[in-house]
C-alpha cells in the first residue's frame, strides 16, 4: 500500500462560500505548516480548527485566507493524519492553494483514493466504502436512508455473522477429518450439515427478496411514459416533475424526442422517460423518435399508458396494451375534464388487472391516486427503511446470487449424500463469494476498479 501524502479538492467546482483542499498522509500536518501563518500546526492539538493564511514560499506573499482543520489518525475518516484547508469559494482561490500545497512534495489523490485508504488501513470495509458513493449519489430520503444504513455497517454485519456460521461449518469438518482420533470433538453429520446450510440459504433468499426494491431505491425506476400524440403524455411528465420540461401543445407530435428526468414519488426515484407519441407516421424525424420511444419501451420497469377521455379507443390504442404485455404498467386515463368518449370498460378489460387511474392533468386532479399506484407496484404502498436490510448494489446482488447458488449445490450433494469433504468446497465457495462483498476475498484489480468510479476528493 503507498503511503506518501495526498490532496485533493474536496468541494464542487464553481463558486461557492467555501471551497477545501484535504490532505492525508504522515505528511499532511507539516506540509501545511511550512505554508500556514498562525498557529504552529506541529503542535496543535487533534480534531482543531485555526485561522490564518497560506503564504506562497514562491514569492513570498499571502496566498490566500483560511481556516485550517488538524485531525491526527487513526481517529479519522483514513485513519491517517487530515488536514482541510477552508478557504474561501471559487476556482481561483482554491486551485491556488492546491498547488502550491502539491509543490510540497504531496502529490494529488487518484479518484476514490481517501475512501480506499479508510478501506485498507481497515476503517471500512468494502460494502461501507461503496455505501459512501451511494450516499453522495442518493436522490431521495429513502435512498438516502439505505445507504446510511449501509454505510454504518448493517449489510456488513450481517454478511459476517453469515460467514462466520460457514465458516465453523468447515473448520468442523476438518477437524474430524483430520483429526478422527479426537474424541471430544462433536461429529459432523450429514443432518448437522444441512441444518446450517439451509439456515444460511433462508437468510440469503431474505436477502435477495428485498434487492429489487433496494436496487430500485439506489438507482429509481426506469419509468417510461407512452400513448397516441397528444393525450397528455408531456403534461403528466411537467405534472410529476413540477416542471416545464417537455414541450405542451395541441399539435399531436410535439415530441420528437427521448426527455428524462428524476422524480420523487413518495421516496421512490423514478427515471422518468417521456416518449414520442406512438403511432404510424410519415415525418421522418417523428418517425426516429416514434422507433426510439419503442426501445425505450423494452428497458422500462415502469410504463404508464396514456390514454384520451375525450377520444374513442383507436387501434393505436390496443396495440399499446399488446405492446406492454408482461411488462408493470399502469393505466391512465386523462383528461376527464372533458366530455367523456372512452369506453372504460373496455379499457378496464384492456389492463387484465393492472391498476387504471382516471386524470384531469389541467386541473391537476388524480395524481395522489397515481402516486399511490406506483408505489403499491412496487412496495406494497410502504417504503420500509427501518429495520430491514436492504441490498441495493448490483455487485452485491449478483455475489448473493452465486453464494446462493453455491449452497443449493451443497444441497443436492447432501440429499444423495456426498461424503462432507465434497460437500464442504461449495460452501467454501459460498464463503468466498460472500466475501468479496465485504472486500476479505476480492482481487486488487476489482477493489482498484470500484474505487476509481469515485469522484476525485472523496
Amino acid at each position: 500500500m503507498e503511503t506518501d501524502t495526498i490532496a485533493a479538492i474536496s468541494t464542487p467546482v464553481g463558486e461557492g462560500a467555501i471551497s477545501i483542499v484535504r490532505l492525508s498522509g504522515e505528511q499532511a500536518i507539516p506540509a501545511t505548516a511550512k505554508l500556514f501563518q498562525g498557529t504552529n500546526l506541529i503542535e496543535a492539538n487533534t480534531h482543531t480548527i485555526h485561522y490564518g493564511k497560506i503564504m506562497d514560499p514562491a514569492v513570498n506573499e499571502v496566498a490566500e485566507e483560511v481556516m485550517v482543520t488538524v485531525m491526527r489518525g487513526p481517529k479519522t475518516f483514513t485513519r491517517e493524519d487530515v488536514v482541510e484547508i477552508n478557504c474561501h469559494g471559487g476556482m481561483v482561490a482554491v486551485n491556488r492553494v492546491l498547488e502550491i500545497v502539491l509543490e510540497q512534495g504531496v502529490r494529488i489523490a487518484e479518484p476514490g483514493e481517501f475512501t480506499k485508504r479508510a478501506f485498507l488501513n481497515g476503517r471500512i470495509d468494502l460494502s461501507q466504502a461503496e455505501a459512501v458513493m451511494d450516499v453522495i449519489r442518493s436522490k431521495t430520503d429513502k435512498a438516502m436512508s439505505v445507504a446510511l444504513k449501509q454505510m454504518d455497517g448493517r449489510l456488513s454485519e450481517l454478511i459476517g455473522r453469515l460467514r462466520q456460521e460457514l465458516l465453523e461449518t468447515v473448520a468442523h469438518v476438518e477437524v474430524n477429518i483430520d483429526y478422527p482420533e479426537y474424541d471430544d470433538v462433536e461429529e459432523m453429520s450429514n443432518t448437522m450439515m444441512q441444518t446450517k446450510t439451509k439456515e444460511v440459504h433462508g437468510e440469503l433468499e431474505n436477502l435477495l427478496q428485498v434487492a429489487k426494491q433496494g436496487k430500485i431505491l439506489r438507482e429509481g425506476i426506469a419509468t417510461a411514459i407512452i400513448g397516441r400524440p397528444n393525450v397528455g403524455k408531456s403534461s403528466l411528465m411537467n405534472t410529476l416533475v413540477q416542471e416545464n420540461k417537455a414541450i405542451v401543445t395541441e399539435v399531436p407530435g410535439t415530441t420528437r424526442d427521448i426527455i428524462e428526468e428524476y422524480v420523487n414519488v413518495r421516496g421512490v426515484p423514478l427515471r422518468l422517460v417521456d416518449t414520442a407519441g406512438i403511432r404510424e407516421t410519415e415525418d421522418i424525424v417523428e418517425k426516429i423518435g416514434v422507433d426510439r420511444s419503442r426501445e425505450v419501451l423494452q428497458d422500462a420497469d415502469l410504463v404508464l399508458l396514456v390514454l384520451n377521455y375525450n377520444e374513442p379507443l383507436t387501434e393505436e390504442d390496443e396495440k399499446l396494451f399488446e405492446a406492454v404485455q408482461g411488462l408493470d404498467y399502469i393505466v391512465i386515463v386523462n383528461k376527464t375534464d372533458l366530455e367523456q368518449q372512452l369506453d372504460l370498460d373496455k379499457v378496464n378489460e384492456l389492463a387484465a388487472g393492472k391498476p387504471v387511474i382516471t386524470t384531469s392533468l389541467i386541473r391537476e386532479e388524480g395524481i395522489d391516486q397515481l402516486e399511490s399506484a406506483i408505489a403499491t407496484t412496487f412496495f406494497a404502498g410502504d417504503v420500509d427503511t427501518g429495520d430491514m436490510t436492504y441490498v441495493s448494489n448490483v455487485r452485491h446482488i449478483q455475489l448473493l446470487k452465486q453464494a446462493k447458488q453455491a449452497l443449493e449445490d451443497a444441497m443436492e450433494s447432501l440429499e444423495i449424500d456426498m461424503p462432507l469433504d465434497i460437500v464442504q468446497i461449495d460452501v467454501t465457495r459460498t464463503w468466498e463469494f460472500l466475501g468479496e462483498i465485504v472486500g476479505d476475498t476480492a482481487s486488487d484489480s476489482l477493489i482498484d476498479q470500484l474505487f476509481s468510479q469515485f469522484c476525485l476528493g472523496k
